[in-house]
């Protein structure tokens, strides 16, 4: 799985954009917001994991993502 934080301009908010291996989109949430996105995908059990690691990324890069 990967993960990807996009910078967001003006009003529009940061967003972190989780990937499968063959890169589909598996999730894509605001940064302040991921609960329920990452509930849909079934990833809730992960959230502290997955925001960890978002908060160590920078923007724009993607990272490879192990849980």
């Amino acid at each position: 799985m990967y993960i990807i934080k996009i910078k967001g301009k003006a009003k529009i908010p940061d967003y972190v954009q989780l990937r499968d291996d063959n890169f589909t989109l598996i999730a894509y949430f605001r940064t302040d917001r991921p609960e329920r996105a990452l509930d849909k995908c079934g990833l809730a059990d992960k959230t502290t994991q997955i925001l960890e690691k978002v908060s160590q990324i920078p923007f724009g890069k993607m990272v490879k993502l192990e849980l």
